[in-house]
C-alpha cells in the first residue's frame, strides 16, 4: 500500500492537489509524470526518505507499489 507520506510527495513535484494513486498505477496514468518530472520525483523522493537507489534498481520499477517497496526496503521496514 502506497504510504500518505510517498503519495504526497510525488504530487508535491507534480503541482496535483489531489490524485489516487494505488499500488498499481503508473507513471503515464498520472497527470505530468513525464522522464523530466520522473527525475525529480525520484531526487525528492531520496531526499525526503534519506535515501539513495541505484540505476539498476529504478529500471526494474514498474509502478508506484514497487517504488514503495524499493523505499520500505532501504528503510528496513
Amino acid at each position: 500500500m502506497i504510504s500518505p507520506e510517498l503519495k504526497k510527495v510525488i504530487l508535491e513535484q507534480l503541482n496535483l492537489d489531489d490524485f489516487d494513486i494505488q499500488d498499481e498505477t503508473i507513471a503515464p496514468q498520472v497527470p505530468g509524470w513525464d522522464s523530466l518530472n520522473h527525475i525529480n520525483i525520484i531526487l525528492a523522493v531520496e531526499k525526503h526518505f534519506g535515501v539513495k537507489f541505484k540505476s539498476i534498481e529504478l529500471l526494474r520499477l514498474k509502478c508506484v507499489g514497487e517504488l514503495q517497496k524499493l523505499v520500505d526496503s532501504k528503510l528496513g521496514k
